[in-house]
């Protein structure tokens, strides 16, 4: 990647032409044109956090956590200029003051990257749940199409070059971090990107003013409502929204709750789209003759995707997913044979892991944390095991997602025989707390419930109890092997690691 840079005269044309400057700080005057102690200021590094600062970096103090400590410290470690929504004239810096920090950092990250996502085929996916599916699926189909230059954004993991990747540690990365990451797979030699784009990522601006070329909406239902997240489920169905109005073209599920909603914002926007589903839609998506393959029709098959399809996954929820990535690829480039060929292939980390106890127990390792995901692996666990008891191992995070508590609740009483109510990250929360509250909403006498804190015994537990025609659902930490207990990540086996200690088989 070229040495990027930015002068102080550009950052104050950009803000002034987005309407987010308030004014320009020296420690002599407040100015709102560019006072001339400032005009030397150039800008070779971007940073929000003070332990990356250095000369010649401009400072963003941003989020509602932010203590002057912080800038102080940046400033100690070299850096001379700072952006900010408040002055913070007791510090030795320039300052540059706007209206939003957010917005601010969404167009001077481009700008000082040089507009990676112009030099990239873009697709943004979001949903409740899915999106990290969809999303491997359909950076392996590009993957095949292109030898390797796809770019890959996603809760799991994330790749700069198309072979090497790294844990990410937020769906959807930071400004600053996205735009970075972009401009460095665009140095790469990387033509597309494949990403996930999580709510958030537009209640906070992360993703303002990207426009991707194609957008995939999976689904919608209650989740990450909270304090610290989305007040309200109109909130949270708002943001998700916001793909559509900044997609250059979409791809909607027909089947999803609030479809007419969707479909009149691509129509108000003006954002042509397609639609697949299992009824309906312009792409049909049905079951195959096994639990891994899937057909798609169309009556008019336009992308030509028509076929059979084989995955590595069971689920038929996953043909869907599959099916949402097969259009988003071939919309990208890349051709239905790519996708017979590579979906097989597709491993998910810590995703729909099946594997069976030497009595004939299935045990499945999975992310789930909400309604739809609850009851989409139920309905699967109904399938391989119609006649046996479905036992679950789950809890809830602690600090966020609150309304996920009840809807688990919902779920298990629709689907489970027997529930473990366990430690799922529960933060600075009490987990017995927690798990009081998914009980609350349970709504069936036939349900078992047992209390148990210690995740590891309630892993082992359900297991160990497992018999032949049974199944176990281990919900919510897939490969992780840690839990998040007050601030800080306490070691823990993981529940693959734990289920395969049972296991004589895994698919």
């Amino acid at each position: 990647m070229q040495n990027a840079t930015i002068s102080v005269q550009q950052i104050r044309t950009i803000l002034l032409q987005k309407n987010l400057l308030k004014e320009l700080i020296t420690p002599q005057e407040w100015a709102y044109t560019l006072p001339e102690s400032m005009t030397g200021l150039n800008f070779t590094s971007l940073c929000y956090d003070s332990r990356q600062a250095k000369k010649d970096t401009l400072f963003f103090c941003k989020g509602a956590a932010f203590e002057q400590r912080y800038l102080e410290m940046a400033i100690n470690q070299g850096a001379t200029c700072y952006i900010a929504e408040r002055p913070y004239e007791a510090v030795d810096a320039f300052g540059i003051i706007v209206t939003d920090i957010r917005e601010a950092m969404a167009v001077i990250a481009p700008a000082f990257y040089g507009t990676p996502q112009e030099q990239l085929v873009t697709i943004g996916i979001t949903g409740t749940k899915g999106k990290t599916s969809c999303a491997y699926f359909a950076r392996a189909i590009l993957a095949k199409s292109t030898n390797q230059k796809v770019a890959f954004f996603s809760s799991e993991e994330n790749s700069v070059d198309g072979r090497s990747f790294q844990a990410a540690v937020l769906t959807t990365p930071e400004t600053l971090d996205l735009y970075e990451m972009m401009a460095e797979a665009v140095a790469n030699g990387m033509t597309h990107l494949v990403m996930e784009v999580s709510s958030q990522a537009y209640k906070t601006k992360r993703v303002a003013g990207l426009t991707f070329d194609i957008g995939v909406f999976l689904n919608i239902s209650p989740d990450h409502i909270g304090p610290v997240e989305h007040p309200t489920f109109d909130d949270y169905l708002y943001c998700k929204r916001q793909l559509i109005r900044n997609s250059r073209q979409m791809i909607l599920n027909r089947q999803s709750d609030h479809y007419p909603l969707l479909r009149e914002t691509c129509d108000v926007h003006h954002v042509p789209f397609i639609t697949y589903g299992r009824s309906e839609a312009d792409y049909i998506v049905q079951d195959g003759i096994d639990p891994k393959s899937f057909t798609i029709t169309a009556a008019s098959d336009v992308l030509q995707v028509t076929g059979l399809y084989q995955l590595g996954l069971l689920g038929s929820f996953n043909h869907e997913n599959a099916a949402a990535a097969i259009l988003a690829a071939c919309l990208a480039g890349a051709h239905a044979s790519d996708a017979q060929t590579e979906l097989p292939q597709v491993v998910i980390p810590g995703r729909m892991v099946v594997l069976e106890k030497n009595n004939g127990a299935v045990i499945i390792v999975d992310y789930a944390h909400n309604y739809l995901s609850f009851q989409s692996l139920s309905q699967l666990a109904r399938q391989l095991r119609p006649n046996g008891r479905l036992l679950f191992v789950t809890g809830s995070a602690g600090g966020k997602a609150e309304s996920r508590r009840s809807d688990m609740g919902r779920a298990l009483s629709e689907y489970a025989d027997k529930v473990y109510l366990t430690s799922d990250d529960p933060n600075f929360e009490d987990p017995q707390a927690i798990a009081a509250e998914i009980a609350a909403s349970i709504t069936t006498d036939h349900l078992h419930v047992v209390y148990q804190m210690d995740r590891q015994a309630a892993v082992t537990a359900a297991i160990a109890e497992a018999q032949a025609e049974d199944i176990v659902i281990l919900a919510g930490k897939g490969t992780e092997t840690f839990l998040k207990v007050n601030g800080q990540k306490e070691p823990y086996p993981g529940d693959l690691i734990l289920a395969q200690r049972f296991a004589v088989y895994e698919q």
